[in-house]
């Protein structure tokens, strides 16, 4: 066997990092070179993460910057928003590819950037040679690719149930509804008020109300006008988003379109049966459902999804198999967690 491809992951203290970290450490081809964390330059990963003890006894995270990086075959950026675009050509500079986690390369206009996320692109150029790294709906280019950006855990869901209908033409392109519920996992590991023990539990409650960040990208992934209402659920992960449309007159049934679109992916399932988040806990598979209404005249599909797997690091981690050649599936979950 061939030596394995060195990997650095920046960011790696938080949720999306730490889970890439836990997928990585089952991974037969990819070994973790380094780690930073700015908040926790010096800090061994095994004592940050218990979980990870076992697999990463003598890990420590690095500092912030790309140093780590040289010698690496691929970096994950597991980064706030606007940390990725200042890092990245740089890192383009020094490894072959640059798979990022975050916001910073995923939407193709640069103009969308100040309008949603209140600042200037400061690397509009690449904003085009990024490919979007959502392999069932956007595969082609991902091979050998020097940028991936991965969707964000709202997006994969709702393009994952939206985007093979409106290919399709079996739905309208406007006036789409999704109405998608997270984990607080989702939040990230920052501390605040809002997301403590006290505040979540026992609630529910729809956030960012007509001004989501991700609405821009959602739209771009789905092809269609979107109007989306997060919501925040008492539960560590999971992202379950309900979308409703109006179906073309003539049109072939949902459920058909999206067992056809998706036929022969690992990593969907399309049932009849409807989409719950524990099915999808630890793995990297979507469950979805389809149904056209004939009594109101909608169409609803449906996508249930871990936030942090297929959300995030799970489907950063395919992206990355691509890019190396190898089947996407290597070092992967297909099985969820039950009980």
């Amino acid at each position: 066997m061939t030596d394995k491809a060195r990997v650095a992951v920046l960011g790696a203290s938080g949720y999306a990092g730490a889970e890439l970290l836990r997928l990585l450490a089952a991974h037969p081809l990819f070994e973790v070179a380094a780690v930073t964390a700015s908040s926790q330059e010096g800090k061994a990963v095994g004592e940050l993460y218990p979980s990870l003890a076992a697999a990463y006894p003598a890990l420590v995270y690095g500092p912030a910057g790309t140093a780590v990086a040289d010698g690496a075959d691929v970096v994950f950026c597991a980064l706030p928003h606007g940390a990725s675009q200042k890092l990245v050509p740089e890192l383009l500079g020094k490894v072959p590819h640059v798979i990022d986690l975050g916001a910073d390369f995923r939407l193709r206009d640069a103009a969308l950037y100040p309008a949603w996320y209140g600042e200037e692109h400061s690397c509009p150029g690449l904003l085009q040679e990024s490919v979007f790294g959502l392999p069932e709906l956007s595969r082609d280019g991902l091979a050998g690719a020097r940028l991936v950006a991965v969707p964000g855990c709202y997006v994969t869901a709702a393009a994952l149930a939206l985007a093979p209908l409106v290919k399709a033409g079996a739905i309208e392109p406007h006036g789409v509804v999704v109405d998608a519920t997270s984990g607080v996992s989702g939040a990230g590991a920052k501390v605040s008020s809002r997301y403590q023990f006290c505040t979540v539990d026992e609630d529910f409650a729809a956030y960012g109300l007509l001004t989501h960040r991700h609405t821009p990208e959602m739209e771009q992934a789905i092809g269609a006008q979107v109007i989306f209402t997060p919501h925040l659920a008492p539960m560590n992960r999971g992202i379950l988003a309900t979308c409703y449309a109006r179906p073309v007159a003539g049109s072939e049934e949902p459920l058909e379109v999206l067992g056809k679109a998706y036929a022969g992916e690992p990593f969907v399932i399309v049932s009849e049966g409807s989409p719950s988040t524990k099915a999808a806990l630890g793995s990297n598979v979507a469950h979805l459902t389809a149904r056209r209404d004939a009594r109101t005249g909608w169409a609803v599909s449906i996508c249930a999804l871990d936030n942090l797997v297929k959300g995030a690091a799970g489907q950063a981690l395919q992206c990355a198999n691509a890019v190396m050649g190898w089947a996407e599936t290597t070092g992967l979950p297909l099985a969820g967690v039950a009980p």
